[in-house]
């Protein structure tokens, strides 16, 4: 690309970019938590606006039985395809479903208020933001005129907190689309290029429950669950820091209890207790070999509690996003626009999250992450009170995005 036509992109982009934030604003306004995850509203709203910009918006509604077992209530998922020319197919995935807001928050969670150049509201940067970064960086390629060759697609899905299955995971498998390069919702100043798997598991104790007064005439499941965490806690806190992963950004495995239930009354010996691990993986380490080590692990510390019994069952399983060959070009050119954009350089490394990014990574599609965000997710307060993206980042990041795709699809 010449200057000028660098030029045209980027100023198409700052004459946008009230409209930008507007858009934005609806977006974050429409609630989809997941859980509970009724996120067709959403959906409808978001192809709406879409619409409203002049592109065709496809309507994939995700069946009925395979979002309830997902354990969500709706989902659709939107594709938008706009072809310059033969040539390859780059997809860029952000996600609209969200955490629930939760407490100690400074504004209306729905709000999508401002103040000094900030939107603050559940979503704003991960991911309704890169709605309305590749969104907007596609609208200023389409008006810019240039000579390209290829297509773009909006993949813009609403399961990546229940793990990403049915939203890119199932477009994928039923062949909607075929990309040959994906990038996925991140942050301005870092290119994600590797991240963590993650393992949930959901581990049932069963003892016998008894009357308080006679303990000694029932099992106590939560004394047996109190033992079973002291012994995951002594893993995560040695064996798993020994483990050192060479990506930068990721550090070691780790563990979580995220989630503890059980119990009849005060006065009730314990039968039951359910517990749910969160187990994060790097990416050197193999899933189905983590996997067998939990289940071994969980049930050779269950047998040593006599009257206890106990059954694992996987909730998600979640492979590392690794790089593939071909994701190069992409982090050399985000690099270049993004240093003379961002105004300084723009890291590629890893994190130890899990996003939908790897699904597209498993279907041999090469995959990083980049959008509109701060230099990390503590900045935006991702799954905490007063979430929040600074506006000025969304605007450049569409300007790096626009021009990044231009060059990937140069004529």
């Amino acid at each position: 690309m010449t200057p000028d036509q660098q030029n045209k992109i980027r100023a198409y982009v700052d004459q946008q970019h009230a409209t930008q934030v507007e858009f934005l604003a609806e977006l974050v306004k429409v609630p989809s938590d997941n859980p509970p995850g009724d996120c067709a509203p959403h959906a409808r709203r978001s192809a709406e606006l879409i619409e409203k910009l002049g592109f065709t918006v496809e309507r994939h509604d995700v069946p009925d039985d395979l979002v309830k077992a997902n354990g969500m209530i709706s989902a659709t998922n939107l594709v938008i395809r706009r072809k310059f020319g033969p040539g390859p197919v780059v997809a860029l995935n952000a996600h609209g479903d969200v955490v629930p807001p939760g407490e100690g928050w400074s504004s209306d969670p729905y709000g999508a208020e401002i103040r000094n150049g900030v939107m603050y509201g559940r979503g704003v940067a991960v991911s309704k933001s890169d709605f309305a970064t590749y969104a907007f960086a596609l609208k200023a390629l389409e008006e810019s005129g240039l000579p390209l060759a290829g297509t773009v697609e909006l993949h813009l899905t609403y399961d990546e907190e229940a793990g990403g299955q049915i939203g890119p995971g199932w477009l994928l498998e039923q062949g909607i689309s075929k990309p040959d390069l994906a990038i996925s919702a991140g942050f301005s100043y870092n290119i994600v290029v590797a991240h963590n798997g993650c393992l949930h598991l959901e581990v049932r104790i069963e003892g016998r429950s008894a009357h308080a007064a006679r303990p000694d005439t029932g099992v106590d499941a939560l004394r047996a669950a109190n033992k079973l965490l002291t012994a995951l806690y002594a893993l995560n806190d040695t064996e798993f820091k020994a483990i050192k992963s060479k990506v930068e950004g990721i550090d070691h495995p780790s563990l979580v209890v995220g989630l503890i239930s059980g119990g009849i009354n005060t006065n009730v010996v314990p039968d039951v207790v359910t517990l749910r691990i969160d187990r994060r993986m790097v990416p050197e380490e193999n899933p189905e070999q983590v996997e067998r080590d939990m289940f071994g692990f969980i049930e050779k510390a269950c047998a040593e509690m006599p009257g206890i019994r106990v059954n694992i069952r996987r909730i998600l399983l979640a492979r590392p996003l690794t790089p593939l060959a071909g994701s190069e070009k992409m982090v050399q050119v985000i690099q270049r626009y993004g240093r003379e954009i961002m105004g300084e350089e723009v890291p590629a490394n890893g994190v130890p999250l899990y996003t939908d990014a790897r699904l597209y990574s498993a279907a041999g599609v090469p995959t990083i992450l980049y959008g509109a965000g701060p230099h990390s997710l503590l900045d935006a307060n991702g799954h905490r009170a007063d979430e929040k993206l600074v506006l000025e980042d969304l605007r450049k990041a569409t300007q790096v995005v626009a021009l990044t795709l231009a060059d990937l699809l140069s004529a």
